[in-house]
């Protein structure tokens, strides 16, 4: 799984594909238990770590109000979305 941290306003771009987007704070402690968890997931989708303290307005556009906060997206769309730690099995089956 290639993860990629934002450092642009390139995120429209990236959202046109398939891609699990993980917007987080480094001081959040679930946050911190969930990075490694993403790390194990076995997939070929990308995973865009948006840091809400630095993007809070693109936060802020799709609604996250709690962290860690995953969503799916496709084709540019919002698939799916989970708030709050979940496992690397359960991340797989979110993808699937």
């Amino acid at each position: 799984m290639e993860i990629i941290h934002l450092t642009n306003e390139n995120f429209n771009e990236l959202i046109k594909e398939k891609i699990l987007v993980d917007f987080y704070a480094n001081w959040c402690g679930p946050c911190k238990m969930i990075a490694p968890e993403l790390e194990r997931v076995e997939s070929n989708i990308k995973v865009v770590k948006v840091d809400v303290d630095e993007f809070e307005d693109l936060a802020k556009q799709y609604g996250v109000m709690s962290i860690p906060t995953l969503i799916l997206f496709n084709d540019g769309k919002e698939i799916k979305r989970n708030i709050g730690f979940i496992d690397k099995d359960r991340i797989e089956k979110f993808i699937d």
